[in-house]
């Protein structure tokens, strides 16, 4: 498989470039304020590239706790040029392909590229609702998130998921299918800020 992840990272830059300010203490639905999830974007976006690239680049543990104490002063430019960096890297057949390390483990490029596309897509939600922006995913992105996050909410795969998803999220069978998409990462497709 080789998904097009462009779409939804051009989205996502979109959304960053627009944050206000005065948002970054605001609480997003993945718990993070988003000034910490800017600084976790900045750094997906280098680690995800290296991966597709097949770069061992001594990202080895875990990384730091996200903070917005990390951004860089021009993060709304930063941030940007590194996820589209990250678009060209999974643009290529090469890094869907083989093997590649992410934090020291290895693991099928083909199932990195997911992961990138569900950090991609899901923040790009979390960012959206905590900045009333709008956001409405590329629906090509939604068949393949399906496929992963429904695996990821089947029994037996509790360690790969805890803390990366919440429990999954009740959503009826008929809901738009980013509802579901939400429902299994455990987020609630009706959440607002408080």
């Amino acid at each position: 498989m080789h998904v097009d992840v462009m779409p939804a990272i051009e989205q996502l830059c979109a959304l960053v470039t627009n944050v206000p300010d005065a948002a970054l203490g605001n609480e997003t639905p993945c718990g993070y304020p988003v000034g910490a999830l800017l600084d976790h974007l900045a750094t997906f976006a280098v680690v995800f590239t290296a991966a597709a690239n097949k770069e061992a680049d001594g990202r080895t543990g875990p990384p730091p706790a996200p903070d917005a104490a990390h951004l860089a002063s021009d993060w709304r430019a930063t941030i940007p040029r590194d996820l589209v960096a990250l678009g060209v890297a999974w643009s290529t057949p090469e890094a869907w392909s083989g093997t590649t390390k992410v934090r020291g483990m290895d693991m099928p490029g083909e199932a990195v590229g997911i992961v990138a596309l569900d950090e991609v897509v899901l923040h790009a939600w979390d960012l959206a609702r905590a900045t009333d922006q709008s956001y409405d995913p590329d629906a090509r992105v939604l068949d393949p998130l399906m496929g992963f996050l429904t695996h990821m909410a089947e029994g037996g795969t509790g360690i790969a998921r805890d803390g990366i998803f919440g429990p999954v999220v009740a959503v009826a069978d008929d809901a738009p299918q980013f509802d579901r998409v939400l429902g299994l990462s455990g987020r609630d497709p009706t959440w607002t800020p408080r």
